[in-house]
């Protein structure tokens, strides 16, 4: 018998913060050979995040696995009507649970219930994982654009979702 946990939860336990920092960076890091530019871009989306964010507008949560913080995702706004997905994140560890998925189905149901019409988010190609996330989960494709970035050449993707009443 499967006992383990798993949970998706608000952001808001001590440590939830910096653990959100330091696992993209290692992640990133150890899977796509990403620089620190990739770590110093979350930790601006974090700290942006957590000096200014509109509790009925924007949200964030980490995926527990047996209690152990192995994933998150954040909702904020891009404008009036539109919401933004950033910094998924599901530990390799911990794949294979659907905690990528529901943390994606979490966001979008949050900015439906917020009032966006749609939601966005920016990705670069090499994240397989997470693009079948997206696309199952309705995204579509929007813009495809290359770049180089935390010291690799990339392809970003921009992909959104409307979200009718």
């Amino acid at each position: 018998m499967n006992d383990i946990r798993a949970v998706i939860r608000p952001l808001g336990e001590p440590g939830d913060l910096g653990w959100v920092v330091m696992a993209h960076g290692e992640q990133y890091a150890k899977e796509f050979g990403w620089d620190i530019g990739f770590e110093a871009l979350v930790a601006r989306i974090v700290a942006d995040y957590a000096a200014d964010h509109d509790p009925s507008r924007e949200a964030a949560w980490i995926a527990e696995l047996d209690g152990r913080r192995v994933g998150s995702v954040f909702c904020v706004a891009d404008d009036g009507n539109t919401a933004k997905l950033r910094i998924l994140l599901v530990d390799p560890a911990a794949r294979g649970h659907r905690l990528g998925s529901r943390l994606v189905a979490q966001c979008v149901d949050f900015a439906r219930g917020a009032g966006y019409e749609r939601i966005r988010l920016w990705t670069n190609d090499t994240l397989a994982a997470a693009r079948r996330i997206y696309l199952a989960a309705g995204f579509r494709l929007v813009e495809e654009e290359p770049h180089h970035s935390f010291g690799a050449d990339l392809v970003g993707q921009v992909y959104e979702l409307d979200l009718p009443a």
